[in-house]
């Protein structure tokens, strides 16, 4: 499992070390996708694949018959880059996924169960802080969605 927060620099080629305990458990490549509220998505490639199935949908389903589908499928896998951890576990993150996420200088790592989330420091700080505040509130509407 993926846990955890760290901040990390990102060097002059692009490149940031991913925590030693993420290393373990992604392998020796990885792949780096937009996520969503101004995040980048690190997924192993292992856990890649069960999302891209989840995403194109089973065999009897055509998920390129709709339209919603095929938006947030080209969001998803036209943006999306396989980058190799090299051997002191750093990834290279493309121009355009540093551009998308307002990445300079340093990032926060965020490790989320089956994915690391990278985010600009900024951004995490303010997004950490209101999902603080509303913790109480959106654990109680999740325990009332499991009810259902």
């Amino acid at each position: 499992m993926l846990i955890g927060e760290y901040t990390h620099t990102i060097d002059g080629k692009n490149r940031m070390s991913l925590p030693a305990k993420f290393r373990k458990v992604m392998g020796k490549a990885v792949v780096i996708t937009p996520g969503l509220e101004k995040c980048l998505f690190v997924f192993s490639l292992k856990e890649w694949e069960k999302v891209s199935k989840r995403l194109s949908g089973s065999e009897t389903e055509l998920s390129f018959l709709s339209a919603d589908k095929r938006s947030f499928n080209r969001y998803m896998f036209g943006r999306a880059a396989e980058v190799e951890i090299d051997s002191i576990g750093r990834i290279l993150i493309p121009d355009f996924l540093k551009e998308r996420a307002g990445l300079s200088g340093s990032a926060t790592v965020v490790g989320v169960e089956d994915r690391v989330e990278i985010w600009n420091e900024k951004e995490w700080a303010s997004f950490r802080d209101k999902a603080e505040k509303e913790a109480d509130r959106l654990a109680e509407k999740l325990s009332q969605e499991g009810k259902k």
